[in-house]
């Protein structure tokens, strides 16, 4: 029978409790880990989802492909960019008007709300676009009346197809531009 001396015995343990303590450690990251994501997942879906914009009715403002932040909010002022359901998809517009409010737009594309012109610094080109409904046209009670800042282009609220957005619909104001980073920064 061989007899183990006292140095080999202590390395011996030395070798079982650093396994132990490996494992423990690797569950331990991995108990974060999951924590962490479930809570990113949780954030993402219930206050601050990412959204890809996909097509061309929102430039310049943003542009096809970048990744948008956007906040859960059921308050809109006008000018706000905001992210809305529509037949299975998530489109993106501006909002020009609230509940209550009355919408007019020219021949040239100049947009009225309540008699006043807007100032849209956001808009390139103005044009009277895809346009069916009657104008001056008045917002119903909790919807918002949005239109794209491309506006030749843009199939918005201008069209019954899409009409005033709902409340209800709205998945939440866009706030940052997180990707590409080139384009990081606020959603004006």
């Amino acid at each position: 029978m061989d007899r183990l001396n006292s140095r080999e015995v202590r390395e011996e343990l030395d070798r079982v409790r650093h396994g132990k303590n490996y494992w423990r450690t690797l569950k331990s990251t991995i108990y974060v880990l999951v924590t962490v994501a479930a809570f990113a997942i949780l954030v993402a879906t219930l206050w601050m989802p990412v959204l890809e914009v996909y097509g061309g009715s929102m430039e310049p403002t943003l542009q096809e492909g970048e990744l948008v932040a956007a906040v859960k909010s059921g308050d809109f002022e006008t000018g706000d960019v905001i992210a809305f359901y529509y037949n299975n998809k998530i489109l993106v517009k501006r909002v020009i008007a609230g509940p209550g409010d009355w919408v007019d737009v020219s021949s040239d594309g100049t947009v009225n709300v309540n008699g006043q012109p807007l100032d849209e610094p956001y808009v390139d080109e103005l044009a009277y676009g895809d346009t069916n409904i009657d104008l001056p046209y008045q917002v119903p009670d909790g919807r918002w009346f949005v239109m794209g800042d491309h506006r030749s282009v843009s199939v918005d609220s201008r069209n019954k197809s899409i009409g005033p957005v709902a409340a209800e619909q709205v998945v939440g104001k866009l706030v940052y531009t997180i990707w590409p980073l080139s384009q990081m920064g606020s959603v004006r």
